[in-house]
């Protein structure tokens, strides 16, 4: 007997698939945007007050540490591991509260990967079970 015959299969596993990619993609951008921020902070206009407890160079460091630990759980969340789901989520809603702190130094960019990351957590929280029972059938 199938997994199909079995269970009802949405379209939202597709979506887990999806929100692996883009948390793949968004740790990605997270380590460049670090990289950027720590060894070329003229790339960036920075003011005279800082940027919520550190300064630029500070969060660079937290967005490539951040980076590189969502890119790790992205590709565990492609390999169908249960934890990858759960450690997902929280470096989402993380990434996502670093975007909204960093939103005055890129306003646009950071708009852009906090309504991703939002997609990304409903697909992890409401639609992961799917992807787990469809990896194990």
């Amino acid at each position: 007997m199938t997994y199909q015959a079995r269970h009802h299969v949405t379209g939202w596993v597709g979506w887990v698939w999806f929100a692996a990619v883009m948390i793949i993609m968004s740790g990605l951008f997270n380590v460049i945007s670090g990289l950027y921020a720590i060894f070329s902070g003229d790339f960036y206009v920075e003011t005279a007050r800082r940027l919520f407890l550190f300064n630029l160079t500070g969060w660079g460091w937290v967005h490539l540490l951040l980076g590189i630990l969502l890119f790790v759980v992205g590709v565990a969340l492609m390999v169908g591991q249960t934890w990858a789901r759960v450690i997902g989520v929280i470096l989402v809603m993380l990434n996502a509260i670093t975007q909204l702190i960093w939103i005055a130094v890129n306003p646009w960019w950071s708009l852009v990967v906090i309504a991703v990351d939002l997609v990304v957590l409903y697909a992890l929280i409401v639609h992961g079970r799917e992807a787990k029972e469809m990896a194990e059938g």
